[in-house]
This record gives structure tokens, sequence and C-alpha cells, in this order.
């Protein structure tokens, strides 16, 4: 054998002995993190009771309430309202609850089309 073919067995048999010292690194990390998991997992509370979980209310279950809102107004001044000036703006019942309804004969959307309703 010459030291060429020499120095080349010698360099795959060092590549090997890094493979296997990196294989055993990951298993070694792959243990690790399985025995923090379970560490954490044991410190967590454990599943609410039958008798501690939610239940309906007695006037049974809650139902959705439709309503048209408007804005408050806005508040008026003589100066120049700063944003930092202006309180939350909620909004109220609205005076009529019924549903706007798109016009007979219209689209219903702006550039739809439609030979528009009468207003």
């Amino acid at each position: 054998m010459t030291s060429a073919s020499m120095d080349m067995a010698a360099g795959s048999g060092a590549a090997g002995v890094w493979l296997v010292v990196a294989a055993v690194v990951v298993v070694a990390v792959l243990i690790g993190a399985f025995v923090f998991g379970s560490r954490m997992k044991r410190k967590e509370p454990p599943p609410p009771l039958p008798e501690e979980q939610p239940h309906l209310p007695d006037g049974g279950p809650v139902r959705e309430v439709r309503e048209n809102r408007e804005p408050e107004e806005m508040p008026r001044s003589d100066g120049r309202t700063l944003p930092h000036e202006l309180r939350h703006q909620g909004s109220r019942t609205a005076s009529g609850q019924d549903r706007p309804r798109w016009g007979e004969g219209s689209s219903g959307s702006f550039g739809g089309g439609g030979p528009g309703g009468a207003r």
C-alpha cells in the first residue's frame, strides 16, 4: 500500500468516529428533551373534575341579541378637539330597529349595472 491510500483509510476511519460521536450527541439531546418534557408535564395541574366544569346558567343557554346600533354624538366645542381629549366613543341602541333593505330594482352595489331604483 502506498502512503496516499493509507492516509485515505485513516481519514475515513476518523470520519466514521465523528459520525458515531455526532449520533451519540443527537441521541443524548433527544433523551434530555424527553426527560425535561416529562418533568414539565408532572408540574402541570391535573384536568378539572366533572363538578368543576362550566355549566349552563339557570335560565338556559344565552341567546344572541340582534339590534341596530348608532354611534354617540361627537362632543361639540368652540376650539379644535385633539385626539387625546376624546373620551371613549361608545354606541347606543338605534331608534329604528328595522333592518335596512335594498330598494326594489336596485342591484345592491355601487356600479352594479342595474337600472337603479326610485328614491
